[in-house]
């Protein structure tokens, strides 16, 4: 800073001391109880002026080394600059200081926020491409062998090969429509157990081919819910339970109204989880020893299921005994719950 911008920026407090001793020395001047000749009231004032003079060069001197400090810090463009800043001379340097940090942070965790869901993308997408590079290449094997063997059986194979790409591109476009939720939406009352048994008769040739029994039970139930996000959060809990069920397993569909709380239950006798897992099989990208070292899954399932289940005043538990069974529950508020939270 040179002297030229610091007496620029001191102008209202130069005008200020003008202002304050030209009132003094009038004031002085016109009542004139003591002795006080011009000569005094120039001495008076040239005493002050010299005072005031010495303390501006002073206050120059020291804020001189505070904003050297600054400019060499912007002149080398350090990225962690903000642990570098001059200590502050007043208390509003201070607080500006403060506030740098303050943005600085701010700024550091919208970052590594960005970061961590770009990072979380990637892995998503890397793992998704493996996944449907499997139907497809399966496709081609079928076809590559199909002489010799009837055409209705290579389509009911190209078939269930085409369901599971379809299952995957769903579920990458539920993923990237998840952000833009509140402007998809709409809440009607479902029946319940008609989106049950579309999602199963979806599946029906998992089933078939797993020959895996499914129970549908309990009592015909109104939801209020948007169908579309609704059918989507049922279907990945239903083919998560056909992924990790072995052959000749069940899988048990139930709903229940308690004390006006409708639940929605889907449970299965396959793997189960792990104790430890069971608090981060809704994390996103999460797929546990099961996910890894047997179906290289995205961990993307649940995920999807929990967040949008939430968004729409849902919620979503599980229960889960290692070797046994696994319990998926979706309960629905009552009415006037939903109504005050939403």
């Amino acid at each position: 800073m040179s002297i030229k911008q610091y007496f620029k920026d001191k102008t209202s407090l130069i005008i200020f001391y003008l202002i304050l001793m030209g009132f003094i020395s009038f004031s002085v001047k016109l009542y004139e109880t003591n002795n006080v000749n011009l000569y005094n009231l120039i001495y008076m004032n040239f005493f002050t002026l010299v005072l005031f003079i010495i303390y501006l060069l002073m206050n120059y001197v020291e804020n001189q080394r505070y904003y050297k400090e600054l400019k060499k810090l912007l002149e080398d463009e350090d990225e962690d600059m903000v642990f570098s800043l001059p200590t502050p001379n007043n208390y509003e340097q201070k607080l500006y200081i403060e506030l740098i940090k303050n943005l600085y942070e701010m700024q550091r965790l919208k970052l590594n926020a960005l970061y961590d869901d770009k990072k979380e993308n990637e892995e998503f997408i890397t793992s998704w491409v493996h996944e449907i590079k499997n139907p497809i290449a399966v496709s081609r094997l079928i076809m590559q062998n199909s002489e010799g063997k009837y055409i209705t059986d290579i389509l009911d194979s190209l078939e269930d090969e085409l369901d599971k790409i379809d299952g995957y591109v769903e579920q990458s476009l539920y993923y990237s429509r998840s952000d833009s939720f509140s402007s998809d939406y709409l809440i009607n009352d479902l029946e319940i157990n008609k989106l049950v048994r579309v999602a199963v008769k979806k599946q029906a040739k998992t089933f078939i081919n797993k020959q895996i029994r499914v129970e549908i039970t309990g009592e015909r139930s109104t939801v209020s819910s948007d169908g579309k996000w609704l059918s989507f959060i049922i279907d990945q809990i239903l083919t998560n339970s056909l992924k990790y069920t072995g052959n000749g397993g069940i899988i048990k569909i139930n709903m229940v109204n308690d004390d006006g709380q409708k639940k929605l239950s889907i449970e299965d006798n396959g793997t189960g989880i792990k104790e430890e897992d069971i608090s981060r099989v809704f994390n996103k990208g999460f797929t546990g020893i099961n996910g890894r070292d047997r179906y290289k899954s995205t961990g993307m399932g649940l995920y999807l299921a929990k967040t949008l289940a939430k968004k729409l005043g849902h919620d979503i538990s599980i229960e889960s005994i290692y070797g046994k069974y696994t319990k998926v529950i979706i309960s629905f508020p009552k009415l006037n719950a939903y109504y005050r939270f939403n």
